[in-house]
This record gives structure tokens, sequence and C-alpha cells, in this order.
């Protein structure tokens, strides 16, 4: 897949993990893309304290995706990659060094709205 098909399906993807964040709690829309970096994240808002680089493909280059959060991400904000094939759960990536802070921002973040509560397997 290229060209037009291809950002439409990403764009496609950036929504649908805004949705996947808003519903687990977190404010999230998909951002405004035109240049990368931190003023224009594929998420907005989020958990907050991290940036998020979104792909929704069948073939991903995991360490190409990171370094680009962490491009994006300024130095600032952890980076992280959320990402899903096709009829596939979302995952996300974050880097080891980076776990725990990731941990607790989003324990913090979500501090006593709801307890963790695992979640069908969906097939979107």
């Amino acid at each position: 897949m290229g060209g037009k098909m291809s950002r439409t399906k990403g764009a496609q993807g950036e929504r649908e993990w805004a949705k996947w964040l808003t519903s687990k709690g977190f404010e999230a829309k998909r951002g405004c893309q035109h240049a990368g970096g931190t003023d224009s994240p594929d998420v907005a808002g989020g958990i907050p304290g991290t940036h998020c680089e979104v792909k929704r493909v069948e073939k991903l280059n995991l360490y190409s995706a990171m370094a680009q959060a962490v491009k994006d991400s300024g130095g600032e904000k952890i980076p992280y990659v959320a990402h899903r094939r096709n009829r596939e759960q979302w995952l996300v990536t974050v880097r080891a060094e980076e776990l725990l802070a990731f941990a607790e921002l989003i324990t913090g973040a979500l501090d006593g709205i709801r307890r963790y509560e695992p979640e069908e397997s969906s097939d979107e």
C-alpha cells in the first residue's frame, strides 16, 4: 500500500488510538499533522508526559518507528510507539530504560479513576 491509501490508513490508526486512550480515561485526539515534532504529535493529549508515534501497518520497522518517536519527543517526554496490524490488537512499545517511568506516568494519571481490567480481544 502506498501514497494516499497509506496516509488514510495512518490517519485512521491515529483516530483509533486516540479513541482507545479516551475509552481508558485519557483526553486524546488526533494531532495536527504537518511536519512531525513536538508541536505536531500523532495523538494530542493522551498519557501526560509521553509522546506517541502511531503506526497502523502490516510490516513495521519498530526501531525506525521508535527513532522517530524519540526524535519527535524533543527529549522532553517519554516516547512510545502504539502499533497494530489488520485484525490484531494494539501493542505498545517503550524503551526498557523508560518502562518504569512510563508505568508511573500511567498509574499517576489514572490513580483513583479505575483499576486494571483485562479487555476482551478485538478483531478490528
